[in-house]
């Protein structure tokens, strides 16, 4: 049987709005589209545009809101979202990842339940390598231990990558953090050199004198132990959070708008992080996490540092990370001496 974190390793909820899942109006994203620039429009305006009915768009708008977009309405006015917003463009991404471009199949959506569960059933049906799924709205991402990915528009980015190895999954230890660390990558290049990582699926950013969690990683896995494997990579990274959601969420959480004090390029972003993906991922299945270790040790937040380690029973214990093995499992110090963790989560709160 697969090691139990990298067959469902995990994004904890830190995302942004509850969302509905249920079909949208047809107009509801092509009039977010057109208020992307938070200017005010008319009823009437957008009617015209879009040659429907008034009462079509006021119809579009509910849909919107009932999906967590916040609108403002205004009599005299018409209707804007509360701030600018850069929605995906599949031009811009493919313009990003320039030579790359080749090695993916992009897929960008408007709203998908979960980009994981969508990539997973596109798999079975013969979907190609390298795949790439991104949706502006994910209502209903999955996560670890039942937990769930909820994000509003523009509040984080969502990503899958289905990728097939030539190897089975057996030969897939340590995949999570091969993804992390190309995510790592991404970040200090877009100018975000703070990025850190936490094993085995997480990315970290010291603010204000604590560790914030910035992104997270699903990996699941199709195909045999030994045969030809495919992973189903899902990568949630939080852009822009609603203020007054951030103070809900179960564990310190910040956003790449707030660390930069700008407004992020989910376009850019992406390109970055296929392109990174695409090297890291190649190398991995090529050497094994092995190669990538001394890297990845070098920007793990917790090294050499004192933790309660959560086994998945709930249990806990006071250990101090040492390293990382070679299949990507955590070596811990305790009192009955060094110890090889498979699964579970570090956590420094309450050490």
């Amino acid at each position: 049987m697969m090691r139990p974190f990298y067959t469902l390793v995990a994004m904890q909820t830190i995302g942004a709005l509850m969302l509905i899942s249920k079909p949208m109006h047809n107009l509801t994203f092509p009039i977010l589209r057109l208020l992307a620039d938070a200017k005010f429009r008319s009823g009437a305006a957008i009617a015209r545009h879009f040659q429907v009915s008034r009462t079509t768009v006021w119809n579009a708008l509910q849909e919107a809101e009932a999906l967590g977009v916040e609108v403002y309405s205004v009599r005299g006015k018409g209707y804007r979202l509360p701030e600018p917003l850069s929605l995906l463009d599949k031009d811009e991404i493919l313009a990003t990842l320039g030579e790359k471009r080749h090695i993916f199949e992009l897929q960008v959506h408007d709203q998908l339940a979960s980009t994981n569960s969508f990539l997973m059933q596109a798999s079975s049906q013969g979907a190609p390598h390298a795949t790439c799924v991104a949706a502006e709205l994910q209502t209903a991402g999955r996560g670890r231990r039942g937990r769930v990915w909820q994000a509003g528009l523009g509040a984080s980015l969502t990503f899958s990558l289905l990728w097939r190895f030539q190897c089975g999954a057996s030969a897939l230890s340590g995949l999570s953090l091969a993804v992390g660390l190309a995510l790592v990558r991404a970040l200090h290049e877009y100018g975000l050199p703070g990025a850190q990582l936490k094993w085995p699926n997480d990315l970290l950013v010291l603010h204000e004198n604590k560790y914030h969690k910035l992104a997270g990683i699903l990996i699941e896995l199709q195909g045999d132990m030994e045969g030809p494997s495919t992973a189903i990579i899902g990568i949630g990274i939080n852009l822009h959070l609603p203020n007054n959601l951030i103070h809900t969420i179960d564990q310190p959480a910040t956003d790449m708008h707030t660390l930069l004090n700008a407004t992020i390029n989910p376009n850019q972003l992406l390109g970055l992080l296929l392109k990174h993906l695409a090297e890291i991922l190649t190398e991995f299945e090529h050497k094994g996490f092995e190669s990538l270790r001394t890297e990845w040790v070098q920007y793990h937040a917790y090294h050499n540092q004192p933790v309660r380690l959560i086994a998945p029973d709930g249990s806990e214990t006071i250990v101090k990370v040492s390293g990382i093995a070679t299949d990507g499992t955590l070596l811990v110090e305790t009192p009955t001496g060094l110890q090889r963790v498979l699964s579970g989560e570090i956590s420094l709160r309450g050490v």
